[in-house]
C-alpha cells in the first residue's frame, strides 16, 4: 500500500517528479471504485482529492494513518474538517492557485450570455442567417455584483473593471473599511440582485449560503440579468433558476456547478430547450496554466506536512 494516493486529476508529470523517491499511487480513477480506494487508503499517510472525493465517514475511517489531505482547488465542503481536525489531519487546499482561470470563466461567460450568439454556428453552417435575432449586449456599461468577494472575486472585479464595468460587492465577513474593498462598492444582498446586469457567486456551500439564490433572490434579479456560478451548486436552487429561465423573468445563467455532480439526465432534464444558459461540467477553475500551478502547490503543502511530522 501506497504512502501518497492521488484518486483525482492532477498533473502527472508534476506529481511523479514532485514524490519521487516516495511510495506514490496514482490513480485518478480510484474515485470511480470507493471500494478500492477504501483499500488503498487504510495505510495512507497522504490524500489528493478534487471535489469529487468525499473525504468523510467511512473513507476517512479507514484511514487510519492518515497525516494530510492535499486539495487540488480550494472548495473544503467535500471534507469532512470537525473530524480532520480531531484527528489532527492537516488539511490543504491550493490557495490563489486557479484564481485567474475562474475570473476569465466568469467574464467569458457573462460575455458570451450578453452577446448571445454563441448559439449560432450550426444554424449558419447549414445556410441560416439569423442576423437581427442575435443583436446582443455589449458588457462594457454594464454592472458586475459579486457575490463574496474573496481573491476570485477581486480577481473577477478586475477584468470586469477593465472592460469598462462598474463592480459591486456583497460580504458581510469583509468590513467595509478594509482596503481589499479598492475601488469596488460594498451593498446588501438586496441592492446587489436588483442592480447589478450580471450576478456572479462567489462563496462556499454552508449552511447558511444553501440555496441562497432561490425563487424569491432570483425575482429581485432585473428580467434581463445574468447569473453565474461557479462556486458551489448548492448555492442555487437549481429548480427555481430553470422556472426562471423557461419564464423568461432572467436573461440567461451559467453554471460550472451543479447540487448533483456528476449532472445527471434526470436533474439536467429541467434545463432542456433552453437557449439562455450555458453548463459546463466544474472546469472553471481548470486551464492548463491552472492544472500545473494547483498541482505544484498541491505537491510542496502535501509534502510539507509529512516532512515537519518527520521531526
Amino acid at each position: 500500500m501506497a504512502d501518497i494516493i492521488v484518486c483525482e486529476f492532477m498533473d502527472e508529470k508534476i506529481a511523479r517528479e514532485g514524490f519521487s523517491g516516495r511510495d506514490l499511487l496514482f490513480d485518478p480513477g480510484l474515485i470511480n471504485d470507493p471500494e478500492r480506494l477504501s483499500k488503498a487508503v487504510k495505510s495512507a499517510r497522504a490524500l489528493i482529492v478534487r471535489n469529487r472525493t468525499q473525504v468523510r465517514g467511512d473513507l476517512l475511517a479507514a484511514a487510519e494513518k492518515l497525516e494530510v489531505v492535499g486539495r487540488l482547488g480550494v472548495g473544503l465542503d467535500n471534507i469532512d474538517l470537525d473530524e480532520c481536525q480531531r484527528r489532527g489531519i492537516d488539511v490543504c487546499p491550493a490557495s490563489g492557485a486557479n484564481d485567474l482561470s475562474v475570473a476569465e470563466y466568469v467574464i467569458t461567460a457573462a460575455i458570451a450570455l450578453l452577446r448571445g450568439a454563441w448559439t449560432s454556428t450550426l444554424g449558419v453552417a447549414a445556410g441560416d442567417w439569423p442576423r437581427n435575432a442575435l443583436i446582443g449586449r455589449e458588457i462594457s456599461g454594464k454592472t458586475l455584483g459579486l457575490v463574496g468577494y474573496g481573491a476570485i472575486a477581486r480577481e473577477t472585479a478586475a477584468r470586469g473593471a477593465g472592460l469598462g464595468m462598474s463592480v459591486m460587492a456583497y460580504d458581510p465577513y469583509l468590513p467595509h473599511d478594509a482596503p481589499q474593498w479598492g475601488q469596488t462598492q460594498a451593498v446588501s444582498l438586496d441592492e446587489l440582485l436588483s442592480s447589478a446586469d450580471v450576478v456572479s457567486l462567489h462563496t462556499p456551500l454552508t449552511d447558511e449560503t444553501r440555496h441562497l439564490i432561490d425563487q424569491s433572490a432570483l425575482k429581485k434579479m432585473q428580467n434581463d440579468a445574468i447569473l453565474i456560478n461557479a462556486a458551489r451548486g448548492g448555492v442555487v436552487d437549481e429548480a427555481a433558476l430553470a422556472t426562471a429561465l423557461h419564464a423568461r423573468d432572467l436573461g440567461g445563467a451559467a453554471l460550472d456547478v451543479f447540487e448533483t455532480e456528476p449532472l445527471n439526465k434526470e436533474a439536467g432534464a429541467k434545463f432542456e430547450g433552453l437557449n439562455n444558459i450555458l453548463l459546463t461540467p466544474h472546469i472553471a477553475g481548470v486551464t492548463v496554466e491552472s492544472n500545473i500551478r494547483v498541482s505544484k502547490v498541491t505537491v510542496d503543502n502535501v509534502l510539507r506536512v509529512l516532512d515537519s511530522n518527520k521531526g
